[in-house]
């Protein structure tokens, strides 16, 4: 994740939120940080949030508030916890990873979801396309979505001979590879069809 590009992502959707729901909203807008895991293991992620917040402007408690909610590695927690934000009106939630955004998706089509993911955005249903993701969500995803034909492309120009080509996937972790496969035996094809099924 670029933390800069994260955080002038959650900055361009707090400078978007309509006059509007400000005026009806607290003097303070309220940032709901929906994540997965422990707050230990996010401290990191979190001090960076809070950093990059900070160098786009918003200072907590001068000028944002944030409130988190942590599932604790009981993603089954995560609709609850979604929905505690809608009932208290967040202006934004921030959910990490894709199993959190896609527990505030389904809590809220009015308030606006930024995620961070490790996986496909598409194929995991969070938003229709990549360009234009409709609904009320928007975010990151650290999985190099569409490099995979790249990729092979390369290695068939450096090894122009290879017959055979392994991808180590991480089977814990389905949905952040799930077209992996697919778009890579599609490359695999387009690059050298008389290999194909040999």
């Amino acid at each position: 994740m670029r933390r800069r590009q994260f955080i002038s992502l959650v900055g361009g959707a707090a400078a978007a939120w309509p006059l509007a729901a400000r005026a009806q909203q607290p003097a303070m807008p309220v940032i709901g940080l929906l994540h997965a895991a422990f707050p230990k293991s996010a401290a990191a992620f979190v001090d960076a949030f809070r950093q990059g917040l900070k160098e786009a402007g918003y200072i907590e408690g001068q000028n944002v508030a944030i409130e988190f909610r942590w599932a604790e590695g009981h993603t089954d927690r995560l609709s609850t916890l979604a929905a505690e934000f809608v009932q208290r009106k967040v202006n934004l939630i921030v959910a990490v990873p894709y199993v959190a955004a896609l527990a505030a998706k389904a809590a809220t089509t009015t308030i606006p979801i930024v995620f961070l993911s490790g996986a496909d955005p598409v194929s995991t249903g969070l938003v229709t396309g990549l360009g234009r993701p409709g609904g009320n969500l928007t975010g990151i995803s650290n999985l190099a979505v569409g490099l995979i034909e790249k990729q092979l492309e390369l290695m068939h120009e450096t090894v122009p001979g290879a017959a055979v080509i392994g991808i180590l996937l991480n089977p814990m972790n389905q949905a952040a590879f799930a077209s992996v496969p697919r778009d890579a035996q599609a490359a695999a094809a387009a690059l050298v069809p008389p290999f194909l099924g040999s």
